[in-house]
């Protein structure tokens, strides 16, 4: 589209020709009439959240779940300092969202909710884009989802307030780039990375977040080869249903999973930056071959330098190991013919120490992962609770699971489970959250839930206290309380705020609960209670 319009109307116009057809965000002075015309003027969505860095965070799970660029907007000041944690997390996540921010107008330098909004983005480590004048918005908007893809991180478009209004041409400007660059690993470092496979008797195929596009690739070399497949957190679910999966590899491995890693003598990694609790800090890649391929450099040698490095694509570089291999006619390793993939994905159930009128959480998640819907995207909040959902509650692929601890954050997992039953409209929401968590980022947005009419299961762990907290204190054998809070009952919050709740205090609660589960008509809340001295320790 072009021709003359206002400025407000060119940036909603602009992000529109990017194919944007829901925005979530909080209006302000400085954004306010862009967001009306985005909805008035180009037939978008508009996704209101009751905080500014929720509207973020909602922006960064619909770009996981439908592999879009997400779009957020905030006015100025401070709405803007209030998306710095929301913006950290996609940055650490490698998440592509455009926020665009309103900023104070450039002639009143002495404004309130002045501030310098270039640096204050810098600090989150996300991008900042600057709409230079009235007469550049297509190109800079162009510019900021660019990034966005390339980069795969969040990028500010810094809009001033005085521009708005100023009269403009507007003309279509989208930059069509190449945004999944790749390339074929050759030369001696492949053959050098090729031998060390080759030569392997016990090798393990490991798949991170950076190598869920190459699924399939990766199952036909690890059938080659006679090698189990695991996935690093983020990849979780990617090798479902595989004979030879042993799940997650790491700190989050069952007892059998990681008594087998550590006897492995090569590690295959895929598009994992191999940081401390994928190896134990480590410990599991000591004494054995380790070869990482990536296609991003920096994700090289971050975590432990490897003994054979490929920056190239997971894919083409899986099925150029298994061309080579078999054109030297290497022999499969054997490694999985003797394995019990029963035993290898078993977690523990561990000692039941449960007061009474609490319920077990290990005997709640067994029951939780047969009750919930098989279809649901799966959501986790951060906290104590968080290991043992991660490694009892099942997602169906990589896609269907969005992890909210990039930065060890609490409280952000309700918002992101907005924006993936946004971005999923046709699937169940399931999200765990702690009481601490719920306490901070998920009250303020579950009527947002109930206002969009979400299908959304809330799980609250509840055990009364800041847990992580509260173990440290009675580890050295002092007073905990301060870590403890009575909490008002969130199953009747959920209630009051339009949805539905129960408390759960045993296990015929539980049950009582499931069944209600089934006849849900909108946001369904689930209070576990949980004694505060037998909830399992963090695997991390």
């Amino acid at each position: 589209m072009t021709g003359k319009m206002h400025v407000y109307q060119a940036i909603a116009r602009s992000t529109r020709d990017h194919g944007v057809d829901t925005m979530f965000g909080l209006m302000g002075d400085a954004n306010l009439f862009m967001v009306d015309s985005f909805v008035r003027d180009c037939e978008g969505r508009f996704v209101p959240s009751a905080h500014e860095g929720s509207s973020v965070l909602m922006a960064l799970a619909y770009a996981h779940v439908t592999g879009k660029t997400g779009v957020a907007t905030v006015t100025h000041g401070p709405a803007l300092t209030n998306c710095m944690t929301a913006l950290t997390e996609g940055v650490r996540g490698h998440i592509p969202i455009v926020l665009l921010a309103g900023d104070t107008p450039v002639a009143n330098p002495r404004h309130l909710q002045g501030i310098d909004q270039r640096e204050v983005v810098k600090a989150t480590g996300a991008g900042f884009e600057q709409l230079r004048a009235p007469d550049t918005v297509g190109m800079d908007v162009a510019r900021a989802f660019y990034r966005a893809q390339v980069e795969r991180r969040p990028i500010v478009l810094n809009m001033p307030a005085d521009f708005m209004w100023q009269e403009m041409e507007h003309t279509a400007h989208v930059l069509d780039v190449f945004t999944a660059p790749g390339g074929v690993a050759e030369g001696d470092i492949l053959d050098e990375a090729i031998g060390m496979i080759a030569s392997a008797r016990r090798p393990l195929i490991l798949a991170g977040g950076g190598a869920i596009t190459a699924r399939d690739q990766l199952i036909r070399l690890a059938d080659r080869l006679e090698a189990p497949l695991a996935t690093t957190l983020k990849a979780k679910g990617l090798f479902n249903d595989h004979p030879y999966n042993i799940d997650i590899f790491g700190t989050l491995s069952t007892p059998a999973a990681y008594d087998l890693i550590a006897q492995s003598d090569c590690i295959v990694c895929f598009g994992t930056g191999l940081h401390d609790f994928t190896t134990d800090r480590g410990k599991l890649m000591k004494d054995k071959r380790v070869v990482q391929v990536d296609v991003n450099p920096t994700a090289i040698g971050g975590g432990l330098h490897p003994d054979a490095a490929l920056v190239a694509d997971a894919g083409l570089t899986a099925e150029t190991i298994l061309y080579w291999l078999d054109q030297a006619e290497i022999p499969a390793s054997g490694f999985t013919r003797e394995l019990d993939i029963e035993v290898l994905t078993a977690h523990p159930a561990g000692a039941n120490k449960t007061a009474d009128g609490f319920v077990n959480f290990v005997h709640a998640l067994e029951r939780l992962e047969k009750a919930l819907p098989d279809d649901r995207v799966l959501v986790t909040d951060g906290g104590r609770f968080m290991t043992e959902v991660w490694c009892r509650i099942s997602a169906p692929d990589p896609h269907s699971f969005v992890v909210t601890a990039n930065f060890g954050s609490i409280g952000l997992g309700l918002a992101e489970a907005i924006g993936a039953g946004v971005g999923a409209p046709d699937r169940p929401v399931v999200v765990f959250s702690g009481d601490g968590g719920f306490m901070m980022g998920g009250i303020n947005e579950f009527n947002t839930a109930v206002r969009l009419g979400l299908d959304l299961v809330v799980i609250v762990a509840n055990d009364s206290a800041y847990g992580a907290e509260h173990i440290q204190f009675l580890d050295r054998k002092m007073d905990p309380s301060l870590t403890e809070f009575h909490w008002p009952s969130f199953a009747e919050i959920a209630s009051s705020l339009g949805g539905e709740g129960v408390e759960v205090h045993s296990n015929a609660d539980l049950e009582a609960a499931l069944t209600a589960l089934e006849g849900r008509k909108g946001p369904f809340l689930i209070e576990l209670r949980l004694d505060p001295h037998d909830v399992p320790r963090m695997r991390i």
